[in-house]
């Protein structure tokens, strides 16, 4: 269902600024800058969705003959060329100024890059964006689909009791937090619990959906939900390793937060389409304390 805010999300038509700021995501940089030196063999097509600045296509031109780094923004496009003929290996890139979500190279490519990531796959439209591409790339050029990066991609719950007091301001709202730095306002009182995992070469979930079971660890307040996305950004089966990156976790209050004890267990349910808006997740978020065994087994 299309979401009252929707014409005041920035989608995929985000700032120049905001672009600028990714630059300075260290974990972001060296994860994708790994991922690409391991699966773009040297001579290798690339074609990059959402080009942004073009920092992902530059990463790839270190290795690759040919690089299509599409993009929609005129701003970023000009960003981009500018940029691109400062650096080297920059002649490799072909910036390309179209809707990622039609394109299709001229040829065959061997791997296509695609961040349209946000935690929870929500908001930006990375799922629906290569699931259209799979089906236009193979309706013209046949198989086999090129390497996707990121590869795949890995979800997790997470029950938590949340301070939202802030300098003596009570908000209880959607929080991000950076996945690498600790938290001393959230406790955990469970460990994240997996509810999706899937690769970008099968094919492509149409939900993000829980309906499961957890138990609690620790005494508490239950006043929110972490929401945790792992991304692979290759898997190298050769070093039997991935290259991976975490989004930034998000926190999600709950309506009617709850007591809980250590071997409680609480029912978790939430659903929502890929590239839905923030609150699709939290409009659909439910929680009961079930807080016995013989009720989980019951249900």
């Amino acid at each position: 269902m299309k979401n009252r805010y929707d014409h005041l999300e920035l989608g995929q038509f985000i700032p120049l600024q905001y672009h600028y700021n990714m630059l300075n995501d260290t974990a972001r940089m060296q994860g994708f800058k790994r991922a690409l030196q391991a699966v773009v063999r040297p001579g290798a097509r690339v074609l990059e969705l959402g080009g942004g600045t073009g920092v992902l296509s530059f990463f790839a031109a270190q290795q690759a003959g040919h690089v299509w780094c599409v993009e929609r923004n005129p701003e970023l496009v000009a960003a981009a060329c500018r940029i691109m003929r400062q650096n080297k290996n920059g002649d490799r890139v072909e910036i390309v100024q179209a809707d990622a979500s039609r394109y299709l190279p001229p040829e065959p490519v061997d791997v296509v890059i695609c961040e349209m990531l946000h935690v929870g796959l929500l908001r930006e439209k990375q799922v629906a964006m290569i699931d259209q591409f799979k089906q236009r790339y193979l309706e013209r050029f046949g198989g086999p689909l090129p390497i996707f990066v990121p590869e795949a991609c890995i979800q997790a719950v997470q029950p938590i009791e949340q301070d939202f007091n802030f300098e003596g301001y009570y908000a209880q709202t959607i929080l991000f937090q950076e996945p690498t730095a600790i938290h001393e306002k959230s406790r955990e009182l469970s460990d994240p619990t997996l509810f999706q995992s899937f690769t970008y070469d099968a094919e492509l979930p149409q939900r993000c959906s829980f309906d499961g079971t957890i138990k609690i660890a620790k005494d508490g307040h239950l006043n929110a939900i972490r929401m945790v996305t792992k991304n692979i950004l290759a898997i190298l089966m050769a070093e039997q390793r991935t290259v991976d990156w975490y989004n930034q976790y998000l926190i999600v209050p709950l309506a009617e937060p709850m007591a809980v004890s250590a071997g409680d267990y609480v029912t978790i349910q939430f659903d929502y389409e890929p590239g839905a808006a923030l609150d699709a997740l939290s409009d659909s978020l439910r929680v009961n304390n079930i807080r016995r065994l013989e009720e989980v087994v019951a249900l």
